[in-house]
């Protein structure tokens, strides 16, 4: 049962109800979990833990219930003539590595250069979100959101660049907090023309 994609309707947000039913075989596997782990499941603070849990994963793996690219789908021609960069930068979210399920937590600058069409700011993070939200690896994650605006916008150029702390690493494994992964994906004349290329670093700040 993909309990991420269920809702009270079967048909909206998985989480728009404030106490969404939780399958017993996902409750039952927290359980075990937690067992595995050393602790009592039964015991009084780790009783509600199971559904918490899975509310909070239904939450966490919104993304798999969304088309991204339908934020991209309404835009805008008249910009009075307006030619240059478009960026929103500093747009913090949160995402789960595939490998550890341990959390990502970053900030994305997003970039491009219209053609003949703009569409609203919000929906660049909102594209963001809609990838992040999903068990991810960071390179893939950039190289999703460019795609899909490159894709769906016809820009000039896309330039999208994401910078992230891992709990994989900085929790677990080598121990090493206070370590940052930056990565980038640039497209059309961001990538062909290094003038543009460097102006829109220049703008992100890089």
């Amino acid at each position: 049962m993909n309990y991420a994609n269920r809702s009270d309707t079967e048909t909206g947000n998985p989480y728009a109800s404030p106490k969404p039913e939780v399958p017993e075989d996902v409750q039952n596997a927290i359980r075990t979990l937690i067992k595995w782990s050393g602790d009592d499941p039964d015991r009084e603070g780790l009783k509600d833990t199971p559904k918490r849990v899975a509310r909070a994963w239904a939450e966490y793996c919104q993304g798999y219930s969304e088309d991204p690219a339908l934020h991209l789908t309404r835009t805008f021609e008249e910009v009075g003539g307006y030619d240059e960069v478009v960026l929103l930068k500093d747009i913090p979210f949160q995402s789960h590595c595939e490998h550890h399920m341990a959390p990502i937590i970053g900030k994305a600058a997003i970039a491009y250069l219209p053609r003949n069409r703009v569409v609203g700011i919000s929906k660049l993070a909102r594209v963001l979100h809609g990838y992040a939200r999903r068990l991810q690896i960071q390179e893939r994650l950039t190289a999703e959101v460019a795609d899909c605006i490159w894709s769906h916008l016809d820009p000039h150029g896309v330039a999208v660049v994401i910078e992230a702390s891992h709990a994989c690493m900085t929790a677990r494994g080598v121990r090493t907090p206070g370590v940052g992964m930056t990565t980038s994906r640039v497209m059309g004349c961001f990538l062909d023309d290094p003038r543009s290329r460097k102006e829109v670093l220049s703008l992100m700040g890089y």
